[in-house]
């Protein structure tokens, strides 16, 4: 009997190392392809048609949200060839059916993470600079653990807090010298505020998105959950906000759209924006379950890190001593996260309505309650 429960004790530790560490993975995956993200999605704003069409405050406004929904556009592309070569579209249909355990949480999801994370970072990008627009994203982690906290009862211990800080702490530091500069007039002018306004709609609205994906990940494969949140995410741009915005912001953003399609280094850039961008949410969503929103958040905050890697690959520009400062402090916040004791990980979600005396925490994958699992 001994035997049997050392046994199986020892099974659910291995199992136990085994998520955990795959978390992590997959979390610095999504920070390596975040990061590299920034270098196609920036390069957008200096080709045409985008470029020529920036000297208003309307027209700047307007090529921001033609590229976001052109962004949108190819990142769901790319996760439909990637469930096509898993074999998952019949889950894709399965899933999108399941609206009240399941999609409507993605379909929820796809409002704060595209048309106000997203949209909010590129009007960051636009209107203050790269630097900001990474610096105000930082900040997401704190938002989504909290609402994790509050939402689901996820367990931020001492040291997942303090890791969540440090990292923040290394980001900033990374960016501070540009964020400086950007601030003090490069380009931002009098309409700056609407800079600043972006940066906000990031990490307020990024955080939200991962505290409610966290929700429905409990219950189905991010595989399958990404192709719907991203369908969702273009259904509300293309029928809802790009012909009610093109009433205000004057012209057609669909004509903008269009001819920005016909230029292929357009077309290219965009391309790599969708597979950076759509496999970094892959990895973002993989984490979640595996060891929390909050600390998923925060480990992929290392895109910060990675994005100057990137960008420095592609610009032949040698980074500044606080870069590389920066980016240790930022990898002692993962390290301190990951160190982390590997029970104290196991079970990080209290279920909904469960009695104290039945235990403090249910397994992550039981968070959901009396949820059925779909699309796994």
């Amino acid at each position: 009997m001994s035997t049997n429960g050392t046994s199986l004790q020892t099974a659910r530790a291995r199992y136990t190392e085994t998520g955990v560490r795959w978390g992590f993975i997959w979390a610095l995956w999504c920070a390596v392809l975040w990061g590299a993200w920034y270098v196609p999605g920036y390069a957008l704003f200096y080709e045409e048609p985008f470029v020529s069409n920036q000297d208003t405050t309307a027209g700047l406004l307007k090529v921001a949200a033609a590229i976001t929904v052109l962004n949108a556009i190819f990142v769901l592309l790319a996760m439909f060839i990637w469930m096509a070569v898993l074999g998952k579209v019949r889950d894709y249909g399965r899933t999108l059916g399941q609206s009240r355990n399941v999609s409507r949480w993605l379909w929820a999801g796809a409002v704060f993470g595209g048309p106000i994370a997203i949209y909010g970072t590129y009007l960051a990008l636009a209107y203050v600079g790269a630097a900001f627009g990474a610096v105000a994203a930082l900040l997401y982690p704190i938002v989504g653990a909290l609402l994790a906290r509050v939402w689901y009862h996820e367990r931020i211990t001492r040291r997942a807090a303090l890791g969540i800080i440090v990292v923040v702490i290394g980001g900033v530091f990374i960016f501070t010298p540009g964020l400086l500069d950007e601030i003090r007039g490069t380009g931002a002018g009098d309409n700056a505020w609407l800079g600043y306004l972006g940066g906000i709609m990031s990490f307020v609205g990024w955080g939200i998105e991962g505290a409610i994906a966290g929700r429905a990940l409990d219950v189905t494969d991010p595989d399958v959950a990404l192709p719907i949140r991203f369908t969702a995410e273009n259904v509300y741009w293309l029928l809802i906000i790009v012909p009610i915005a093109s009433i205000f912001v004057g012209g057609d953003l669909y004509s903008l759209m269009w001819d920005g399609l016909t230029n292929g280094i357009v077309v290219l850039w965009l391309a790599l924006a969708g597979l950076t961008f759509g496999f970094c949410y892959v990895s973002w969503y993989k984490a979640f379950p595996l060891i929390g929103v909050g600390r998923g958040q925060a480990f992929a905050d290392l895109y910060g890190f990675f994005a100057l890697v990137w960008l420095t690959i592609f610009t032949l520009a040698a980074p500044s001593w606080q870069f590389w400062v920066g980016g240790l402090i930022a990898i002692l916040g993962g390290f301190i996260m990951y160190t982390e004791r590997r029970d104290v990980l196991e079970v990080i979600r209290a279920v909904p309505g469960a009695h104290e005396d039945e235990g403090p925490i249910a397994e992550v994958h039981g968070g959901a309650g009396d949820l059925t699992g779909v699309g796994r």
